[in-house]
């Protein structure tokens, strides 16, 4: 196969197809909403996908439900042209990135196939306040203080790799509301982002990276991925207290000298 024909069944996997019936399943879908979530979709000129990744994003919001005449899910466009000030603001460095959660949670690469349906639900339990993981889980994630980064890389034809990003986000929301703000979930396209995949030395997909260590291969079970996220969040904790002495203890010695 040669690489137009490999780039066009790429660009197939990126198409959005909804027909009637689809769009009504996703409205019943996300009738399960009860607040406003706002989505931002970050793009920029000469970018393959971000057109398609726009109008996924618009699809989902027309399909979301009304509260005060106003769609629950609002969804706002950045380009960098307009808004490089929000690129730097949140560290946006790839195209498109779909963001929610004030950027704790972010879709690398288009959320395309079977991507979306880990999306749709991340949407409704954000939307309801609810992330569905065990009370331990969520009082362990609610007093991390370790900053962690947790990444899932996907593709659209992944049947399994919804439910990895949808575990990732959870823990993301859980620390985002309980306040600790210790979790970044970063679901990544592999297609779009092979450079990334290929720093794993990545085969096969989901696969599950935290704080730049490949973990696992495959879904892993929650209290899997939190006892990892755990000792990574403990790691980092450690090494920050250890940059504040040594930071510390040279402005001493500056102090001393003046």
């Amino acid at each position: 196969m040669g690489y137009d024909d490999w780039m066009s069944q790429m660009d197939a996997m990126f198409v959005v197809r909804f027909t009637r019936d689809d769009f009504e399943a996703l409205k019943q879908a996300l009738s399960d909403m009860i607040n406003p979530v706002t989505i931002y979709t970050f793009i920029d000129d000469g970018c393959r996908y971000c057109g398609n990744a726009v109008e996924l994003m618009n699809t989902i919001a027309k399909a979301s439900p009304k509260r005060n005449e106003q769609k629950l899910i609002k969804h706002i466009v950045v380009s960098r042209k307009d808004n490089e000030e929000a690129f730097i603001k949140y560290g946006i460095n790839r195209v498109p990135t779909v963001m929610l959660l004030d950027g704790y949670i972010r879709y690398i690469g288009m959320p395309a196939g079977e991507e979306i349906k880990g999306l749709v639900e991340t949407i409704i339990r954000i939307s309801r306040g609810e992330s569905g993981l065990s009370r331990r889980t969520k009082e362990v994630l609610g007093n991390l203080r370790g900053k962690v980064v947790i990444e899932v890389l996907t593709t659209p034809l992944c049947p399994y790799c919804p439910y990895a990003a949808l575990l990732a986000n959870m823990f993301a929301f859980e620390s985002y509301i309980r306040g600790s703000k210790a979790i970044i979930g970063e679901i990544i396209e592999a297609f779009e982002n092979p450079d990334i995949a290929d720093r794993y030395g990545i085969m096969s997909v989901p696969a599950v990276a935290i704080n730049g260590r490949l973990e696992f291969m495959g879904v892993p079970y929650e209290d899997q991925l939190l006892n990892r996220v755990i000792k990574h969040s403990s790691e980092a904790l450690t090494k920050e207290i250890k940059e504040k002495y040594i930071k510390d203890i040279l402005r001493s010695m500056e102090e001393g000298e003046g």
